[in-house]
């Protein structure tokens, strides 16, 4: 196929991501021209069909950061009407039984009064429109697929990605070339696992001084429960059962009275599991059983579906922040405090601290190009590094010690504002943790009633889910042969059961088996690219609107 001529844009600033840390970026940078008396042309592309599309949270948000960005909210009408009203901590033993835990067991930094239970894509959607309101310039639609560099290495833009390109590599009839947006500061705010942030991450060696990143699989429905059951603002977590630190499967979950009679709900699974055999989506049908969860949505009905993958690392994960031209923010660096359960926040403060570095070099008088170190130095001066720091030994103190355990030592460290003397490590990556198959526990999943628990494919259906099928395949395989030749003797391939939306089968066809990718069902968690035993599975952007369409996640 021939060079392909794509037309250029210009900008000072180029955001890519549609997310808390990119939009409030966005609307920050807006507010700091304006205050100063000057123009910052800003683009922000993102490559759901809307604003929030893409976005799944469960989501109780803590509006710290939304107090600075814009302290009228409230006036402005954002969509943060629900205050948390209850808040409960229960661990559960087993699939029966639950035992509340004391609220002065509870770590103050988990205690949720004072926040909102709401839909991130809505906040999302919102943020989207101010900025909007402000100037910038938002892209929807269009996924953000190469990173450009100038003649020095410097990143200088993006190149979205073409359209009409047929499975076959070829040029179909409605082929349409991406466009070069150019810019003197790009910002990366793809979310967890971004293709871009990726690429970045591994040409500048970000996370060579770095400790082992580490992520989970978050999993949401919401439901429509009876009005007699709900509760508006109340909050529940659990953690425990499902999960046990005996069989490596750590599992936390929550459930959140919204408004309008409906609740979000989900669980938490985190990817450092050894046995292949599990199915964290199975994991979570199982889940809604419990009597704790099945009498509050007995009687309801589900209406919607989606997973993502978690970054879970904490500070000492934290890869450098700033390259040449560019910036991580939000999830693509790894801004989320595990011991308040929530991002949001964080993502956001993110977003508006990088936009203050890019702001005072623009209006310095810079070209761009250029390493912005400030970023880091801001943000070590930051309540959001502060936080960060006091949270870094959560998860670690989890997967070192168990359930019980760590939550014992989480609760002693937040006692003292994490300040133990020491910073727990786990240097073992979550696609390494894998055991045999054969020298691991066969589970026996219950089938799915249709009542409480469902299939893959009847949940995939409830998240909107579509791509354009003629269109070369986004889950790219750097051996053809390993799924079948590697994985499947070794592991019984457990991309079949780790992904959520039945991308990933294994065919038998005339005494022979074959690795069958089934693209159009991907939601886009990025679990594939964490998890596979091999790392052979890289996720790129497939064509711009594709993927979920989240309404009211």
């Amino acid at each position: 196929m021939s060079e392909i001529e794509r037309e250029s844009m210009e900008f000072d600033v180029v955001i890519v991501g549609g997310g808390p840390a990119g939009l409030s970026a966005a609307c920050r940078l807006m507010q700091l021209a304006e205050a100063a008396g000057t123009e910052i042309s800003v683009c922000l592309v993102e490559k759901g069909s809307e604003i929030g599309a893409h976005i799944l949270s469960g989501a109780v948000v803590e509006p710290r950061a939304l107090n600075e960005l814009f302290p009228n909210w409230q006036e402005m009408g954002a969509p943060l009407t629900n205050p948390v009203t209850v808040d409960e901590v229960f661990y559960l033993p087993n699939g029966t039984n639950h035992i509340r835990t004391p609220n002065m067991l509870v770590p103050k930094a988990t205690h949720n009064h004072g926040n909102y239970a709401t839909s991130l894509g809505n906040l999302c959607r919102w943020l989207g429109e101010q900025a909007e309101n402000m100037g910038v310039n938002v892209f929807p639609g269009f996924a953000a697929s190469e990173v450009l560099y100038d003649e020095n290495g410097a990143v200088c833009g993006i190149a979205t990605g073409d359209m009409g390109i047929g499975a076959d590599g070829e040029q179909k009839a409605t082929f349409a070339p991406g466009y070069e947006l150019r810019a003197k500061y790009t910002l990366f705010g793809e979310g967890c696992r971004g293709h871009l942030g990726k690429q970045l991450i591994q040409k500048f060696e970000l996370d060579a001084n770095s400790g082992t990143q580490h992520y989970a699989i978050g999993f949401k429905e919401l439901w429509d429960i009876d009005p007699d059951k709900h509760v508006p603002g109340k909050v529940m977590h659990t953690m425990g059962w499902p999960g046990n630190h005996f069989g490596g499967l750590f599992t936390g979950s929550y459930l959140y009275h919204l408004e309008n009679n409906q609740v979000s709900l989900g669980l938490i699974v985190d990817l450092s599991y050894a046995n292949p055999h599990i199915s964290p989506f199975d994991e979570f049908q199982r889940y809604k059983h419990h009597p704790l969860i099945a009498n509050v949505l007995e009687g309801g009905t589900r209406v919607s579906y989606g997973a993502r993958a978690i970054v879970k690392g904490g500070l000492a994960a934290l890869p450098e922040l700033a390259v040449p031209g560019g910036l991580l923010i939000g999830d693509d660096a790894g801004f989320l405090n595990m011991t308040k359960i929530k991002g949001s926040h964080t993502a956001m403060k993110s977003g508006m601290l990088a936009a203050e570095a890019v702001a005072e070099a623009l209006m310095g008088g810079s070209e761009g190009g250029e390493k912005l170190d400030t970023f880091q130095s801001k943000f070590e001066g930051s309540w959001l590094y502060e936080e960060l720091r006091q949270a870094r030994n959560s998860q670690q103190a989890i997967h070192k010690f168990g359930t019980l355990f760590g939550a014992g030592f989480i609760w002693a460290d937040q006692f003292i504002k994490g300040n133990m003397p020491f910073t727990l490590q786990d240097p073992t990556p979550d696609h390494a943790t894998l055991k045999p198959a054969s020298s691991s526990k066969q589970i026996d999943y219950p089938k799915p009633d249709g009542v409480l628990s469902f299939d893959k494919l009847s949940s995939v259906f409830l998240s909107n889910t579509n791509h354009e099928e003629d269109q070369p395949c986004h889950l790219q395989l750097a051996d053809a042969s390993i799924p079948i030749g590697q994985n499947l003797p070794q592991y019984d391939e457990p991309a079949q059961r780790y992904c959520p939306a039945g991308v990933y089968e294994v065919i038998e066809e005339n005494n022979e088996k074959r690795f069958q990718i089934n693209a159009q069902n991907c939601v886009h968690c990025k679990t594939c690219d964490i998890k596979d035993p091999a790392q052979n599975i890289t996720w790129v952007v497939p064509e711009g609107t594709g993927g979920p369409n989240y309404p009211n996640m």
